[in-house]
């Protein structure tokens, strides 16, 4: 499951339409045929689709090339936006864990509460801690914006969790140089590796120790349970796929095939298909949806043994398992939970 197939706060569009602002451009030409209007970027509890998002940023990208403005320099620049106060629930959680290890696994175990498009894991070494994007679900005219903006990001909220700027000792890109040097520079404390085999800022490995000066260890978990809560109600669903899902969920370890739920709501399944697809859905995303939802919700708070986890979402293998959830987040159940 793509993390962009959730719901996600209006907070970052708002921001997008700010950036726009300083380069002389109104919030209406940014959020045209996106849906959204002016009056929901001052609702704080709004929510939108990622397609929205992916609107208002190929709006400002078009509006901006004409006068030169490229969209390496906006990618950046909007990266550099996104403060931990402007995360809501998922900043909270963030800053008041003990360490930036904790911090990240916090961040990364709730990625879609953020404004993030991509897959984002951590990779650790004898030498080095990689942080690791994965663009390959984005629109692919706006993958090189996300990773960058991702990237930007990363550097903003690392600097106010350690209330200190922290450079990366490397940090690579998929993309071909195209300029811009004092920027990379400026935002990296040098310049990347480009045209890479994959998109990574590398941390020395002891920063991932540094304790973190807001430190709350009851705040944390209340914070924790939030970010959870506010995870599976944006995940839920209305129409044909919200009943549908509705349905997985009660018997998550013997999932019925879509001949059968279609039988049970009185339809064929060539019918469900299409339904389904009509709400920008499918039979297979919404079982990998469960599935995923109910894997982090047992990893992260049961005290299961990995082959009773797999056992409970219907995997005959505990390695079918493994493989599954490495593809939905990027990183082993083990490495997860831990």
């Amino acid at each position: 499951m793509h993390q962009w197939n959730v719901r996600r706060g209006i907070a970052s569009s708002r921001m997008l339409c700010g950036l726009a602002e300083e380069y002389g451009l109104t919030a209406e030409i940014c959020l045209a045929g996106t849906g959204i209007r002016t009056k929901d970027l001052d609702n704080p509890a709004g929510e939108i689709d990622a397609t929205q998002e992916f609107g208002v940023i190929r709006n400002l990208l078009t509006a901006l090339a004409p006068r030169g403005v490229s969209d390496i320099e906006l990618a950046i620049r909007a990266g550099a936006r996104y403060h931990l106060t402007t995360m809501g629930i998922w900043g909270f959680a963030m800053a008041s864990s003990a360490t930036l290890r904790s911090a990240l696994a916090v961040g990364l175990r709730y990625l879609d509460l953020t404004y993030s498009v991509n897959r984002i894991w951590l990779e650790e070494s004898s030498s080095s801690a990689c942080l690791v994007i994965d663009e390959s679900g984005a629109p692919p005219d706006l993958s090189q914006f996300v990773v960058l903006r991702d990237m930007a990001a990363v550097q903003t909220i690392n600097r106010e969790l350690l209330a200190t700027p922290v450079m990366p000792q490397a940090v690579s890109l998929r993309y071909p140089y195209r300029d811009h040097a004092a920027l990379f520079r400026e935002t990296f404390g040098q310049l990347p590796s480009f045209s890479g085999v994959r998109n990574h800022i590398e941390l020395a490995p002891g920063v991932l120790e540094a304790p973190l000066p807001q430190a709350n260890e009851l705040m944390r978990q209340s914070c924790e349970d939030q970010c959870r809560q506010l995870l599976a109600r944006r995940r839920s669903r209305a129409g044909i796929a919200g009943r549908v899902r509705d349905r997985l969920l009660q018997t998550p370890g013997r999932l019925p095939d879509m001949e059968a739920i279609a039988s049970e709501l009185n339809m064929t399944s060539r019918h469900l298909r299409r339904l389904l697809q009509a709400e920008g859905s499918s039979y297979r995303a919404l079982v990998d949806e469960v599935r995923q939802a109910l894997a982090e919700e047992l990893l992260s708070t049961a005290r299961m043994k990995m082959d009773e986890v797999a056992e409970r979402l219907g995997y005959a293998e505990r390695a079918s398992f493994a493989h599954a959830f490495k593809r939905w987040k990027g990183v082993a159940p083990s490495a997860y939970r831990s």
